[in-house]
């Protein structure tokens, strides 16, 4: 999967309750997508276990930690860069700094850090992170230390994560691991093995937990969330050799989003990232059913051409994608549907850039997270696939996509003009300590004034006005919500 980007949070530095009796600083900083950030509070909270409180001041840490993202060239970029400046730190400031290469980008680039450029004194795979506190060990010990081994079973369910910058009011929750999709553009089921799913009850405790503290929104996350299949343990294509019963007893995605949803009446339900062809009609029944079940979908096509789609290995065709479109207008009108796309994949000529735009005018999508093909080392595309769409070809197809989701984003705006929405405040506005702002049900940002409301709040919000990506409105009230 192409996985959301939130520029807005590229390199955050996190930070989060300090334990009485811890002595050494950590220092972490997470790019990528929303399951690195939310691997970031599950390092946390092992660290912390072991003698590590976080600092946001990068000189005085004792462990720098970056957890990195292998989707876009820019990312690997930017980290490297992040590195050299960690290494400046040690060698000028702080010598005794141990500097750490978490997630995707460490497990493919695992030699050329710790044997050939010697910039880093660990390494550690998305799998590994309870190894964590032996790897340290290691280090302090003057070794160089290294786990990126891909489990067949690690889901971190016995984890509570440490929330980070959180705003106390949403929070993601893991509910898989890996993927078993292998597009051919993309590196996750290398760097983060195959796909795995967490236990129910641990999935419930964690929500449990998350809702005593006062939580009012949890997003259900993974690499391809609707694929979600709990049978015991064990990775899901090993599911043809369960037994009867474990067949009989498990729990799919469908189940595990009415159970959350029965279970969590007052708390908003969301869930990312979902592929096409795992979006079954019985969850968008479930969608329907409950108002506390999210009326947005990120629904990532990445081509509107069949033989880009079959070059990538997408297991859906156009048809069978705008079918599936047809079918979530008809079960939950007023549902959001939001996109990735490439532009630029190997071999795509203006026909298929063509083939793209006119999938866009069809299904006319909220909003989208759009890229320029970037080859990735380690992927089937980058091994087997030529990069020969020219640069300036890809900006500029890219920027026509861009240009049209931009108007597609207006349209879908308006729709709202005159109507009520309720929105859960996560803060203030950027743009003004009066206003708050919040997300309505189809996870567009709506805007209005403080009056005496407070993030945290359900609120009913008449909107007024908008503008390509923002509504804008006032409060009438409080939602059956709170």
């Amino acid at each position: 999967m192409e996985k959301i980007i939130e520029e807005n949070k590229q390199g955050e530095s996190l930070v989060l309750e300090h334990k009485t009796g811890n002595t050494k600083k950590l220092f972490i900083e997470s790019y990528g997508c929303a399951m690195n950030f939310s691997d970031s509070e599950v390092v946390a909270s092992i660290l912390s276990q072991n003698g590590f409180n976080t600092t946001q001041i990068l000189e005085e840490a004792d462990l720098v930690l970056v957890n990195t993202c292998s989707i876009r060239d820019k990312a690997e970029q930017t980290v490297r860069k992040r590195l050299e400046k960690y290494n400046a730190v040690k060698r000028s400031v702080n010598p005794k700094m141990k500097v750490g290469v978490l997630g995707c980008m460490a497990e493919r680039l695992k030699s050329q850090f710790l044997e050939e450029e010697k910039i880093v004194d660990l390494v550690v795979g998305p799998d590994a992170y309870k190894d964590l506190p032996n790897l340290l060990q290691e280090v302090e010990a003057g070794n160089d230390a290294i786990n990126v081994i891909l489990s067949k079973d690690e889901t971190y369910g016995d984890v509570s994560p440490v929330r980070l910058n959180s705003n106390g009011v949403t929070a993601f929750v893991s509910i898989t691991r890996g993927c078993d999709n292998m597009c051919t553009f993309c590196v996750v089921p290398f760097t983060r093995g195959r796909e795995r799913s967490r236990e129910p009850q641990s999935i419930m405790e964690e929500i449990t937990d998350l809702s005593n503290r006062g939580f009012k929104e949890i997003t259900l996350l993974g690499q391809n969330v609707d694929s979600y299949l709990w049978y015991g343990g064990g990775l899901k294509k090993d599911f043809v050799k369960a037994s009867e019963f474990e067949k009989a007893t498990a729990v799919d995605f469908t189940q595990l989003l009415e159970m959350v949803a029965v279970g969590f009446p007052k708390m908003r339900i969301r869930f990312s990232t979902s592929n096409p062809q795992d979006m079954h009609e019985s969850a968008l029944h479930v969608i329907a059913k409950y108002p506390n079940v999210c009326k947005h979908i990120h629904l990532p096509v990445q081509s509107g051409s069949d033989r880009i789609l079959a070059a990538m290995n997408r297991l859906h065709t156009r048809e069978e994608y705008i079918q599936l479109i047809n079918t979530i207008n008809s079960i939950i009108p007023g549902c959001s549907v939001t996109q990735d796309m490439i532009s630029g994949f190997p071999t795509e000529t203006e026909e298929d850039h063509q083939d793209t735009l006119s999938l866009m005018e069809h299904v006319k999508y909220s909003f989208g997270y759009m890229y320029a093909y970037s080859e990735r080392p380690g992927t089937l595309a980058g091994r087997k696939m030529e990069d020969d769409v020219p640069e300036e070809t890809k900006l500029r197809r890219l920027q026509e996509i861009v240009d049209l989701q931009r108007k597609h984003s207006a349209f879908r705006t308006q729709e709202f003009l005159g109507q009520t929405v309720e929105v859960l405040i996560e803060k203030t506005s950027k743009k003004s300590e009066e206003q708050l702002s919040g997300r309505n049900s189809q996870s567009i940002t709506v805007v209005f004034p403080r009056e005496n409301y407070k993030i945290g709040d359900f609120v009913n919000v008449k909107i007024n006005s908008c503008t390509s990506g923002t509504l804008i409105g006032e409060a009438v009230g409080y939602s059956d919500m709170n």
